[in-house]
């Protein structure tokens, strides 16, 4: 899998060799731990005047079409959500318009202050949400902890460091002796790492999206010409990759697996072809596919004892954890 994530920057060499690059096409630099909203981005060192802009959200806000966004691995996640949605996210057909991950963290989980716990009956806590819906994750030291199915009753069945949702709570069984400042629990509290709406010639490579209440990457619609590779998509709480509407993606070497519902969610009238991938079935079904076209190389296998690997599964209500753990070992963390 390493070997694969190289797959994208060689698609984005050979289109930038198809075709003579546009003057106006740049490279922008973004450093969440160098970098300034004061800099103009041109430079990935600090400089008196040039140097990388601290947030990808303002890359996107400077770009042109057919730009190329570096972002640095400074072993701190990027705490952002953003969306590419206008004709400068767009690139041309032999010039795309780039992000490259750099082996970056995207992340939208945020802390659980302990106080906002709830005892509920004894080592059950709850913890009412304002971003409310089925599709949610609890993550212990960074690392998804296992969901249970239950209804309003059955709260106190839950075992030891598991969890469930139930009409906007989420409830959580604690070790004995352990009160809920003794852990480092967080939430997925963004909505989506990266949202892809009307554009074009796009590639997105070479990053981890994780910890997004629905999905870790979403071309919701319209979306033609786009390389997904060399991602990691892992403890979202829907999917780790979402292509919806009439919108056509070409997933490259990447790894999904520790989502809610399904590491692969496909809908609409889509074309996705997913190559040289993984797609655990560890917590959920590898694909979720309702209508369009997909194509899977090398194919999926069936997992022994784990759920299908495609096929139509609706979406779960309030308190159906449709997605719960698989028995399966694997794990993209």
């Amino acid at each position: 899998m390493r070997t694969a994530l190289l797959l994208p920057a060689a698609l984005a060499v050979a289109y930038c060799l198809t075709g003579p690059a546009p003057l106006a096409a740049r490279e922008i630099f973004v450093n969440n731990v160098t970098g300034s909203p004061n800099y103009d981005g041109l430079e990935p060192e600090a400089g008196t005047v040039s140097g990388p802009l601290r947030s990808l959200e303002h890359a996107l806000r400077i770009v042109r079409k057919g730009d190329r966004i570096v972002m640095a691995d400074t072993g701190v996640p990027y705490y952002e959500s953003v969306t590419l949605a206008t004709a400068d996210h767009c690139g041309r057909p032999n010039v795309p318009f780039v992000i490259e991950g750099g082996g970056a963290i995207l992340d939208g989980s945020r802390p659980v202050p302990p106080e906002f716990w709830r005892h509920y009956a004894g080592k059950i806590y709850q913890l009412p949400l304002r971003k409310r819906g089925p599709y949610q994750m609890l993550f212990l030291d960074g690392k998804p902890l296992p969901r249970v199915q239950f209804s309003e009753d059955q709260p106190t069945k839950l075992p030891p460091l598991h969890w469930g949702y139930y009409k906007g709570s989420i409830y959580l069984r604690l070790e004995d002796n352990k009160l809920p400042e003794d852990y480092n629990l967080a939430v997925a509290w963004e909505p989506v790492g990266i949202t892809l709406y009307h554009v074009h010639d796009v590639v997105i490579a070479n990053l981890t999206v994780q910890g997004f209440q629905l999905d870790g990457v979403n071309a919701h619609d319209k979306v033609d010409q786009c390389v997904l590779g060399g991602l990691v998509c892992r403890g979202n709480g829907r999917s780790g990759i979402a292509v919806a509407g009439s919108s056509r993606a070409n997933i490259e070497g990447c790894l999904l697996g520790d989502n809610g519902a399904a590491q692969l969610w496909v809908e609409g009238q889509t074309i996705v072809n997913v190559n040289d991938s993984e797609l655990l079935s560890n917590t959920a079904q590898p694909v979720m596919q309702r209508d369009g076209r997909l194509t899977i190389n090398p194919p999926l296998q069936p997992p022994q004892d784990g759920p299908a690997p495609s096929g139509e599964t609706p979406t779960p209500p309030e308190g159906d954890d449709s997605g719960a753990a698989a028995d399966d070992n694997a794990s993209a963390f």
